[in-house]
């Protein structure tokens, strides 16, 4: 099939474009710079000139495409005004690509974060949350997955907080970014509690299960470490990068700060025996390992 493909540069997209192409897929993807428009050409994509705010061109591309997979998301993380005007952004992005697909039965399949439930691993059935910092997102999933009464194959792959390649991305990424700055590799609270991991690679894997067979109205956790700590993540940042590590308030890591210090391990399970889905790929803390100084 045709698929458009938005956020198809990043460590998740990138993985996503190359998985496609190697299954016979076509991709188109969303562009905006030139950069990207290369990266795409040379992953053997056709780019789509725009943002994620073009939602014109979102819609015109959707309907041309006989899929669609969302994965754009702002960057912007310096502060919680930023964060929920990223939220927002997505939200109206989703919807439009969704209006473009009402009435066809063809897939869209949007990412959300895996919850967390006191005292376990989350699963596919637990929801998300709905207050919180990231409570917009919850909504933008209900009403993606809505659209599966108005005849679209509506589906939600959640992800980790860490996506990795080759040491980097993700929640583990921003921790190694603010070590490098710091000087000094930093966690919040005692650091026992765990985060979960996928490689981009085995999280890709999963988005074409999902685009070719999950039914409408579904939900899948690409969980491949259930929950590493985030004592021992930081412990690997900062043997790699020859820096000490202990524990820092809070307050020092910004509007991620409350999400850092919660623990959240979560399961997938449900999505491996249904789908079949089977990660491979080096877990998070193996990955860690190719950090240079």
């Amino acid at each position: 099939m045709h698929v458009f493909v938005t956020g198809g540069t990043g460590t998740i997209g990138t993985a996503v474009v190359a998985k496609l192409i190697s299954h016979d897929h076509t991709v188109s993807a969303l562009a905006r710079s030139d950069a990207s428009a290369e990266a795409l050409v040379a992953a053997g994509a056709r780019p789509v000139r725009g943002s994620l705010g073009d939602l014109d061109v979102l819609r015109a591309a959707a309907a041309g495409a006989d899929g669609v997979v969302s994965l754009a998301f702002s960057r912007d993380y310096g502060s919680a005004e930023a964060v929920e005007a990223g939220m927002a952004e997505e939200a109206a992005a989703v919807e439009a690509l969704g209006e473009a697909l009402v009435g066809t039965d063809r897939p869209l399949v949007i990412v959300s974060g895996t919850p967390w439930v006191p005292g376990r691993a989350s699963t596919e059935q637990d929801p998300l949350p709905t207050d919180g910092p990231v409570a917009r997102r919850a909504q933008t999933v209900a009403a993606t997955l809505a659209l599966a009464d108005r005849g679209v194959r509506a589906v939600a792959v959640r992800l980790p907080r860490t996506v990795h390649a080759d040491g980097h991305g993700g929640f583990a990424g921003l921790l190694t970014d603010m070590a490098r700055g710091w000087g000094v590799a930093g966690y919040p609270g005692d650091g026992t509690q765990r985060w979960p991991a996928v490689h981009a690679a085995d999280a890709a894997s999963l988005f074409r299960l999902a685009l070719e067979s999950a039914p409408a109205g579904t939900v899948w956790h690409a969980v491949g470490d259930e929950g590493d700590t985030v004592r021992a993540i930081t412990g690997v940042i900062g043997r790699r990068l020859g820096l000490p590590v202990r524990s820092l308030p809070e307050e020092e890591f910004g509007p991620f700060g409350p999400i850092f210090a919660l623990d959240q391990p979560a399961s997938g399970a449900h999505t491996r025996a249904a789908l079949g889905w089977t990660p491979s790929h080096p877990g998070l803390l193996q990955d860690l390992e190719l950090l240079q100084p």
